[in-house]
């Protein structure tokens, strides 16, 4: 049994109405665009070797849109569900103030900031509860490559 015939696609005319008019206007995330336009071919019985042909995609791709339409609803089919894990430990504010306290003057008796001393400072301060030095060197590095520095 192929999959198309596994998960066939059946829309309503008001969710058809709403991919059409997804897809026509254009804006929009790349990804969302592409499985809107699945599930109108694939509403439309395209086969999903075709549709993989038309929009430049994997068949794999085609086959998991039209399962999650089937096993889920059309939000579930265009948008990806929340990732889990671990939130940020650290957010904006601790990242601004870790960044305002290495462009501050070093401390007496060194020339200046090292990672380490960063990292003990922000401790010292009450930035942070803790903070180990590598993530100090993460937040400073990703604050630098976001600046073009």
């Amino acid at each position: 049994m192929s999959r198309s015939l596994r998960y066939p696609v059946a829309l309503s005319p008001e969710q058809e109405q709403t991919l059409h008019g997804m897809t026509m206007k254009g804006s929009g995330k790349a990804r969302v665009m592409t499985r809107a336009r699945i599930l109108l071919l694939a509403h439309r019985r395209v086969a999903d070797s075709e549709i993989q042909e038309a929009l430049g995609i994997s068949v794999q791709m085609v086959q998991a849109t039209r399962k999650r339409f089937a096993l889920g609803d059309l939000d579930a089919a265009l948008f990806d569900a929340p990732h889990t894990g671990r939130p940020a430990k650290f957010d904006g504010k601790d990242r601004a103030a870790i960044t305002a306290l290495a462009c501050s003057e070093a401390p007496e008796g060194h020339a200046r900031w090292s990672i380490r001393l960063l990292a003990e400072k922000a401790v010292e301060l009450n930035l942070v509860d803790h903070i180990a030095p590598s993530t100090v060197f993460y937040m400073l590095k990703k604050t630098m490559t976001a600046k073009g520095a």
